[in-house]
């Protein structure tokens, strides 16, 4: 069996949730299955170097319009 957290239990009961379905909530929270403070912060971190890129992306994609639409002006005009 499972481990589970008595207070998340509880205060499923007392919100009306039925009683396996509040069992089978407080197993899937158990501190087993969390995610620790060191995770997060991994996660963190590769959120960070991904808005990194996403803006290089940006700043790279804004170049590249705007060169192309100079280049179309000087053909067509």
């Amino acid at each position: 069996m499972a481990t589970m957290i008595s207070e998340v239990y509880k205060a499923f009961i007392v919100a009306g949730v039925p009683e396996d379905d509040a069992r089978e909530a407080a197993e899937a929270l158990s501190a087993e299955n969390l995610a620790t403070k060191s995770d997060l912060q991994r996660l963190g971190t590769r959120f960070d170097s991904v808005a990194a890129q996403v803006n290089l992306l940006r700043w790279m994609v804004g170049f590249n319009l705007a060169f192309t639409m100079a280049v179309l002006w000087k053909l067509l005009s």
